[in-house]
């Protein structure tokens, strides 16, 4: 039998299990002893819940949030063609709304990381959902004199969403380890293609069974909130390093100081922060004008006709889509295989495979912009391939930085790798490429095929950032496996007395 704090028996519980409290905290199992009572309906009710909350229950509600948010990112971007003629602005401006998303996420990052390595997590994760959630919702009510105010919104919903990408991968990764981290990670991190496709869809068919596109904005706070629910009751709060079953014997926690300059030596972590960049550059400029890319190429083919008035075509963000959301579980799926299946050829697996799988991505995506005047189908094709090597690496690169990070850092890890990889790569790149674009259509303002063609010139930089990316994935390859054994040895130095202990930098 277990017991709660109250003396209320639990039926179902071995004497060896431990009762996990809603508030994150952990007793251990008690004998039956005769003075204790049967459980009230309402105190069963918790304890069914409790028996819930198993590793794998908990991996699955959090990468549902994952889906969530990456879903109501690129909501506004399936229906970015209806915002601009709603509110009557340029590329440049239109731009301005993911910028101004990833500017806020990437600054409230590095604070939530330091949170999340010193508070209950799930709480945290819990207010952040419950704040963007309340935040997009509102933004849909904004009318067409207040873009500034949409802009202030968005940027308002960057700020929650990071709460849930900065503190969430570190709960899985003190839940599980080895292969089965990898493949929950790989699980978790799916949810951002899917996501990504998802919100292009929910925000296209909102607006299509409505009639009016501010509906796209109204259907993912409610699941939100829901999400945020189901953190609060079935997530648990691991101890940090309990996977690596160092969670009891953690003596030591290193200062904030010594946490950033121990990740600013950490070769490993730095390299695949650089290469992450690469990776959000591309994307973020992809999941912004690609579907606006691929309409006007149909404009110039005269299969479609300029939109004018609202509602626009939604079929490209539909399309687009949902060959994110197949090539999404491709490259996770391939990715975790791969790696899994080279790791026994050699112990660098995990970068070099995210090395060649961009490379591989970069030839594809070039290929986009060729054929896309002449054929659809060929870019949807190149698009397809790319997205899918481009999608192998995500859940990898998390996964390098569990094995070269210690526990008690991760949340700071993570927190900072989203702020680098966002500032040098999505904060700016759909307004700059909506710059390049707006400066390139000055000659031909008018031109039906300079706009199609400026997009596509401005889009070509993507390819070489994508290069650049995998020069620094094999960087990390040469020093990944002296990292992994400083990592193991300052995690055996943490497991020390206090006094002692003297962690490196």
């Amino acid at each position: 039998m277990c017991v709660e704090s109250d003396g209320c028996e639990i039926e179902g519980c071995s004497s060896s299990d431990e009762v996990h409290t809603l508030s994150g905290s952990m007793s251990p199992g008690l004998k039956s002893n005769p003075d204790l009572h049967p459980c009230k309906p309402g105190e069963k009710f918790r304890a069914a819940l409790l028996r819930c909350r198993s590793p794998t229950a908990a991996a699955g509600i959090l990468s549902f949030g994952n889906v969530l948010n990456y879903m109501d990112r690129y909501t506004v971007v399936g229906v970015l063609l209806d915002i601009q003629k709603h509110f009557s602005v340029t590329d440049s401006e239109a731009g301005l709304l993911q910028t101004v998303f990833i500017c806020s996420f990437m600054v409230a990052a590095p604070i939530f990381g330091y949170l999340g390595d010193r508070f209950n997590r799930k709480i945290i994760l819990s207010c952040g959902i419950f704040f963007w959630s309340a935040v997009t919702l509102s933004s849909s009510f904004i009318t067409k004199e207040y873009y500034w105010l949409f802009v202030l919104s968005r940027g308002l919903v960057g700020i929650g969403e990071s709460s849930y990408s900065s503190i969430s991968p570190t709960i899985i990764g003190d839940l599980f380890t080895n292969n089965t981290r990898t493949m929950m990670l790989s699980v978790f991190y799916f949810a951002i293609p899917l996501g990504s496709g998802l919100g292009y869809i929910l925000g296209s068919s909102a607006k299509e069974a409505a009639g009016d596109w501010h509906w796209a904005l109204r259907v993912s706070p409610v699941l939100g909130m829901t999400a945020g629910t189901l953190i609060l009751f079935f997530v648990p709060e691991p101890k940090r390093g309990s996977a690596d079953q160092l969670g009891g014997r953690l003596k030591t926690r290193t200062p904030w100081i010594c946490d950033m300059k121990a990740l600013a030596k950490n070769r490993s972590y730095v390299f695949s922060s650089l290469a992450s960049s690469a990776v959000s550059f591309a994307t973020g400029a992809f999941g912004m004008w690609i579907p606006l890319y691929l309409f006007r190429a149909q404009v110039v083919q005269k299969t479609v006709v300029p939109c004018t008035d609202e509602p626009c075509s939604s079929k490209d963000s539909l399309i687009f889509g949902a060959i994110t959301c197949v090539t999404g579980l491709l490259g996770v799926l391939i990715g975790a295989a791969t790696t899994r299946l080279c790791r026994q050829k050699t112990e660098r697996a995990d970068p070099l495979v995210c090395a060649v799988s961009m490379l591989g991505s970069a030839i594809f995506i070039c290929l986009i912009f060729v054929v896309a005047k002449k054929s659809i189908v060929g870019a949807y094709i190149c698009i397809f391939i790319g997205e899918t090597l481009l999608f192998l690496n995500w859940a990898i690169t998390a996964d390098i930085l569990m094995y070269v990070v210690i526990p008690t850092r991760r949340a700071t890890a993570i927190a900072f790798q989203g702020f680098t990889s966002h500032i040098l790569g999505d904060a700016g790149s759909p307004y700059l490429i909506g710059l390049i674009s707006d400066a390139l259509q000055k000659t031909y303002a008018h031109s039906a095929l300079w706009q199609f063609l400026s997009l596509g010139y401005a889009l070509m930089l993507c390819p070489f950032v994508i290069v650049l990316g995998g020069m620094f994935f094999l960087a990390t390859a040469l020093f990944f496996l002296d990292d992994r054994e400083k990592a193991e040895k300052q995690l055996s130095q943490l497991t020390k007395s206090p006094s002692s202990v003297k962690v490196s930098t």
